[in-house]
């Protein structure tokens, strides 16, 4: 799970992602850490937050490309 953990915080933020991620789910940037190393489970919880992070970018990133000349 920290695969995915670590791959939703890249599409999201790019490579310095856990801070960014930490922030927006208030939680420590070692919290983050700890979850992406595999030291400490992700709480069930976060997987939601996530997927209303990823669609709130996705739906922003969506919003900017239309408005991009053809």
């Amino acid at each position: 799970m920290s695969a995915t953990l670590r791959a939703a915080g890249e599409a999201l933020y790019g490579p310095r992602w856990q801070s960014d991620l930490a922030r927006d789910l208030k939680v420590s940037d070692r919290t983050v850490r700890r979850w992406d190393a595999g030291q400490n489970e992700i709480p069930a919880g976060v997987w939601p937050e996530l997927r209303t992070l990823l669609k709130a970018r996705g739906l922003a990133l969506a919003s900017v490309r239309r408005k991009l000349p053809r």
